[in-house]
């Protein structure tokens, strides 16, 4: 069985703010969430309760399985300061550890037409070498998330896994991987199987959502109880996040996906 984490940026959001939402969720089943932000990434000015977010979490014993490295950072882009980055990574790990999230999630940014694809690719592993170096000794796990550029992210450098998977052999730690986002991989196309088989076990974490859409599971064309068992017969037996728009009330779009995952 699959441990499920709904993201409570698009997910429980009747419930009103974001511990409340943790509750909602843990009323429906759940023992785990994941989340943005944790200082709000649309709205840094406007951060999240994180006391109150902590005390939702431990009241209802619900994991907060990752949340994303802020800012978001454009690391191809001139003039190439990533100090910023660097100094919110210390924090994100802080808040991390205060809120018990195993998993910070880290991304690629806008690619640069000035360089080859390879020379960016390569940055990003020393960049993420420096990332790991650290934080050494955190407990903190980076995962890499390649974004599809077709519908969501255009422009994005990291659109495939197997380059994620590439950097991620390159960084070569056990406290860094991917991020495989099964809703990403089927809109770039990608053979969901071959992805798998090539990742191994530098899968840290799975994301997932219907396409097209990106609706709850049922709500697009793929074939949840297949793609489930790849994602088993891989090895990969972490949890899961459910990071979609639902379509209809939160409690009932998981319906599907929870029957599904217990079944995996």
């Amino acid at each position: 069985m699959y441990q499920l984490a709904p993201n409570i940026e698009l997910l429980f959001t009747e419930a009103g703010d974001y511990h409340d939402r943790v509750r909602a969720a843990a009323a429906s089943g759940f023992t785990a969430v994941e989340m943005w932000g944790p200082t709000g990434v649309d709205a840094p000015s406007t951060p999240k309760d994180l006391p109150a977010l902590k005390a939702a979490l431990e009241e209802t014993g619900t994991q907060l399985t990752a949340q994303l490295a802020e800012p978001r950072t454009q690391f191809m882009i001139p003039p190439w300061d990533h100090s910023e980055f660097f100094r919110k990574l210390d924090e994100g790990v802080e808040i991390a550890h205060e809120l018990g999230t195993p998993r910070i999630v880290v991304g690629s940014g806008t690619g640069f037409g000035g360089w080859k694809r390879q020379v960016q690719l390569d940055k990003l592993i020393e960049i993420y070498q420096k990332a790991v170096a650290q934080i050494d000794g955190s407990g903190i796990t980076l995962v890499l998330e390649p974004v599809n550029v077709r519908v969501d992210h255009p422009g994005s450098l990291l659109d495939r896994t197997s380059e994620a998977v590439y950097v991620a052999r390159g960084v070569d730690s056990p406290f860094f991987g991917v991020l495989y986002d099964l809703y990403h991989s089927t809109v770039e196309g990608e053979d969901v199987a071959a992805e798998l088989a090539n990742a191994g076990d530098l899968i840290r974490y799975v994301q997932l959502a219907d396409a097209p859409g990106r609706g709850e599971p049922g709500s697009g064309s793929i074939d949840w109880p297949a793609s489930l068992a790849l994602l088993r017969g891989s090895g990969y037996d972490g949890p899961i996040g459910l990071e979609y728009y639902p379509t209809t009330a939160s409690a009932e779009s998981v319906k599907l996906i929870q029957k599904l995952a217990a079944d995996a």
